[in-house]
């Protein structure tokens, strides 16, 4: 085996040459040395001939070792580091910086061609990345290395992705989310839950939900996992999600903030939807023009874009091309599917009624069924099959999903057996509902359009200017004006005391001559007295 080079160097053919010279010396002094062999090695090396020449009189007068001197080179000095720093990588005008300063070192001063080399040379991609973009940009030129990958449902990771494709909800326009829980080692899909807003701990409820569930409507890949990765996004820290692994026994790995690196995996599969998917549907917002015309509308009218149930479909059938019809390298060109069925270790699962208390939130203390229901959170609710059994007067657990409170699941307290669903007694009209959403839309509307009347008018414009001169602010009120505005805007119960009129006062009844009156304050001469 191989000697390998030591750490401080050299990595070139320095040794070789070296060991070519002395080869070529020792035939010189025996008289055996010839030019086919000064070809040979000028052949070797892919040099001239003279070059080799140049080689063993470099040797000759360095005691018989080789010693190559090398180019003079422009050697970074610490004030041009923190130059590069200052200006974030900019070569250009660190050089320019460095010049006036006169910090370039004695004349010859060095040209910028000479500057860029030295940079180029003395610092690496993933530094002079990290001058200009900063950590982030360091480490699209790290190498990291692969996680050995195991077996099925050892690791899962999540993750939320924000949808590149504008749907019609309702006719407003919006970007659904999706949370989706992948096996690391098979790259297998193994549940996802959709929303049209930014998603909860609902979601990540949810989509466990489904990805632990196998058979049925659910894939058949799914089980329990050992261990979870997450990032420190807020849902996926709530304690609900937390103790809802707990119970399956489920380790959950927190990652250090600002380090997708660290769930390559699910990372993989959010850039893939984007790229294999929503680039194709109607509403993208990602185009490489504007997204609007020339008059400012929107390219695509809401009219146009995908309803949300479509685009549910849409993504229901990516996944399961993801899982039956993609092929990935390092699964050896299989299919997840093909990968997920070749791995024949054992998967725990749970049945539909233990993973349903599992993923339900218990808000706290019993709670007693009265002749109206369940009373919880201002709201009553009711359930089939309370009506003709005497159910009144039991006292039942209540659990629901999270932000689910129109229906609500009992249990009893005693056996925390599952007695069935409740709903809310007085729940709303669909008409009614859409009256409050329409009116709740126009009050955010109009408070949104004073905001905005608000921030544009706190903003203070000044002067353009094209020489050194303090900021002078545009739009200056006159005296009169600014008092005008400003008794505008300050409140009306603030002067109401010095509006007050004593006409207008509300003056008591007299009183009664049975009521005790305080006794009248001492005038001065009483006070000498």
């Amino acid at each position: 085996m191989p000697a390998t080079p030591p750490p401080d160097g050299p990595y070139d053919t320095t040794s070789l040459r070296d060991a070519a010279v002395r080869r070529l010396r020792r035939l010189r002094d025996t008289d055996a040395l010839t030019h086919h062999d000064i070809r040979t090695v000028a052949a070797a090396f892919g040099v001239h001939r003279r070059t080799v020449r140049r080689w063993m009189d470099n040797a000759d007068a360095h005691h018989g070792t080789y010693t190559p001197q090398g180019r003079p080179h422009l050697r970074l000095t610490p004030a041009m580091h923190d130059a590069l720093a200052r200006w974030h990588g900019n070569i250009n005008t660190a050089y320019r910086t460095l010049k006036a300063e006169g910090l370039l070192g004695p004349p010859p001063v060095p040209s910028p061609a000479t500057f860029y080399r030295a940079v180029n040379r003395e610092l690496s991609p993933g530094q002079r990345a990290a001058l200009k973009h900063g950590e982030t940009g360091r480490r699209r030129h790290d190498v990291h290395r692969l996680r050995p990958h195991g077996n099925r449902n050892d690791v899962w990771e999540t993750d939320h992705v924000e949808a590149s494709v504008h749907i019609n909800l309702d006719g407003h326009r919006t970007k659904p989310w999706i949370t989706w829980f992948i096996d690391h080692t098979t790259a297998v899909i193994c549940g996802l839950a959709i929303t049209p807003h930014h998603p909860s701990q609902e979601a990540i409820l949810t989509a466990a939900r489904d990805a632990i569930l196998t058979g049925g409507h659910h894939r058949p890949a799914g089980g329990i996992p050992k261990k979870v990765r997450v990032d420190r996004g807020r849902d996926f820290l709530s304690t609900a999600v937390d103790e809802a692994f707990k119970k399956f026994g489920t380790e959950l790995i927190v990652l250090p903030p600002y380090s997708p690196h660290l769930k390559g995996t699910v990372e993989s599969l959010n850039a893939a939807v984007k790229h294999t998917l929503f680039k194709g549907l109607p509403g993208y917002s990602h185009t490489p023009t504007s997204s609007r015309d020339k008059r400012g509308r929107p390219l695509w009218q809401t009219d146009e874009l995908l309803d949300f149930e479509t685009f549910v479909h849409c993504v229901l059938d990516w996944v399961e091309w993801w899982n039956n019809d993609h092929t990935i390298a390092r699964l050896n060109r299989r299919t997840p599917a093909q990968a997920w069925a070749a791995d024949l270790t054992p998967i725990d699962t749970l049945t539909p009624q233990a993973l349903h208390t599992y993923t339900l939130l218990h808000p706290g203390r019993p709670l007693t069924i009265t002749s109206k229901g369940v009373r919880w959170k201002g709201a009553y609710y009711v359930g089939d099959w309370m009506h003709g059994h005497g159910t009144a007067g039991e006292r039942v657990h209540l659990r629901h999903e999270a932000n689910h409170f129109h229906e609500v699941h009992l249990y009893d307290a005693d056996t925390h057996t599952y007695r069935g669903p409740a709903y809310r007694s007085d729940e709303m009209t669909p008409d009614e509902g859409r009256r409050l959403h329409r009116a709740r839309r126009r009050e955010a509307d109009h408070y949104a359009a004073k905001a905005r009347r608000a921030r544009k008018n706190t903003v203070t414009r000044h002067a353009a200017t094209t020489t050194p001169a303090p900021p002078q602010p545009l739009h200056r009120l006159t005296a009169t004006q600014a008092a005008a505005e400003l008794r505008e805007l300050t409140p009306r119960t603030s002067d109401a005391p010095s509006e007050a009129r004593p006409d207008l006062l509300h003056r008591p009844a007299p009183t009664s001559p049975r009521w005790t009156t305080p006794l009248p304050a001492p005038t001065d001469d009483e006070d000498t007295e």
